[in-house]
């Protein structure tokens, strides 16, 4: 999973704006029975678990504000532009009693071991996550296929569909639905498929009953803690995104740290640290999702200098699809001079890193030159 991220909410469909009154055959009908159809409808559409949950997020946004407060969401204004309707569903869409939440594993099996990868300094690794097809389409589509199934059932009703696209806080939401628990890291476990796994939700003004929460296996575990390269993950629940290779490398836009750079390693989009050493990731299921099993442009292992030669229209034809394109061709190099920085010393690397010291982009030169001082200083020890 990614770090909530905020985009501007899509147009509301025409039957999409959430109104409480009912009528005589919305109040007599069996709401129960409606969930249990809707959970069912969930798993032939193949997501892997569905819930309900209500809107009460007051410890969420408590937890939100603190961290805001405390800077620790760095340079992602937008979790804070939104205010507190990030916490509170009816206030972003008017009407919302209940949000339905959705899983849908993500795990590519067939992509190279991470640890192999990650092992191999002239390789660059890419969070798993972000291997295959940009999830945001692929689950939207499916969360707009159980709102369809369920407009067919009950008739026009309210509700928005969103997929980390809009001010929500989802691991709240899910975790409030049953879906999991926060672990430590700060994302969704579940004991039966760890974390691989991306959550979409359909706010809705249906009163469906909750579904009940399950309790937290996290103990006295701390693994994700310990294993996180940066130490982002400040104590157990909390992270300092300022330190995140997932938001050093995605969201955050210019230079990164001088003193966070040779801990990012091979790292060049996202990081799954804290993942991969999780126990609870043993379960970890591989996804039966064509487009998020097939691992794109063998991106599960190619080396960094043959990334690095990717001029911008290369990294946009390459990327077609990805999430990855997200972030543009200026930080995708930067993120590679860093990682080719970070490498065993290799007159390839020297040489590749050269071959850009004068690119058109001020941030990317910086990083560029820090690479070489690296390489450079690496051979002669």
């Amino acid at each position: 999973m990614t770090p909530d991220r905020s985009a501007p909410l899509a147009a509301p469909r025409a039957n999409a704006a959430p109104s409480l009154e009912r009528g005589a055959a919305e109040q007599t009908r069996d709401w129960a029975a409606l969930g249990a159809q809707i959970a069912a409808w969930g798993t032939e559409i193949g997501f892997e678990a569905v819930g309900v949950s209500d809107v009460d997020l007051a410890d969420a946004e408590t937890r939100l504000l603190n961290w805001l407060a405390a800077g620790r969401h760095g340079e992602m204004d937008y979790m804070a532009r939104h205010g507190t309707a990030r916490a509170r569903p009816a206030d972003l869409v008017p009407g919302t009693v209940r949000v339905i939440t959705a899983r849908l594993n993500y795990w590519p099996a067939a992509a190279k071991p991470a640890g192999d990868v990650l092992a191999q300094s002239h390789v660059a690794y890419v969070s798993r996550y972000a291997l295959g097809r940009d999830y945001h389409k692929v689950l939207r589509k499916r969360l707009a296929r159980l709102a369809q199934r369920i407009e067919d059932e009950v008739g026009r009703f309210g509700y928005r569909v969103f997929t980390d696209s809009a001010p929500v806080l989802e691991v709240a939401l899910a975790s409030k639905s049953g879906l999991g628990w926060r672990g430590k890291h700060t994302l969704l476990l579940t004991r039966d498929a760890g974390s691989y796994f991306f959550i979409g939700e359909i706010y809705t003004n249906l009163p469906l009953p909750v579904t009940p929460s399950v309790t937290a296996h996290c103990g006295t575990c701390t693994a994700c803690i310990d294993a996180c390269p940066t130490g982002a993950i400040v104590a157990p629940y909390e992270l300092d995104a300022r330190r995140c290779i997932s938001y050093l490398t995605i969201e955050h836009a210019g230079s990164i740290p001088e003193a966070l750079r040779p801990l990012i390693g091979n790292r060049v989009y996202g990081c799954d640290d804290c993942q991969l050493v999780c126990p609870w990731n043993r379960h970890a299921v591989a996804t039966t999702v064509a487009d998020f099993a097939e691992v794109r442009n063998g991106l599960d292992g190619v080396r960094l200098t043959a990334l690095f030669a990717w001029n911008e229209e290369e990294f946009l034809r390459n990327t077609e699809g990805s999430a990855i394109r997200r972030i543009g061709y200026e930080r995708w190099s930067r993120n590679i001079a860093v990682a080719l920085g970070n490498a065993a010393p290799d007159p390839a690397i020297v040489a590749a890193l050269a071959r850009r010291a004068d690119d058109a982009s001020a941030l990317v030169r910086e990083h560029v030159a820090w690479a070489l001082h690296a390489q450079r200083a690496r051979a002669t020890e």
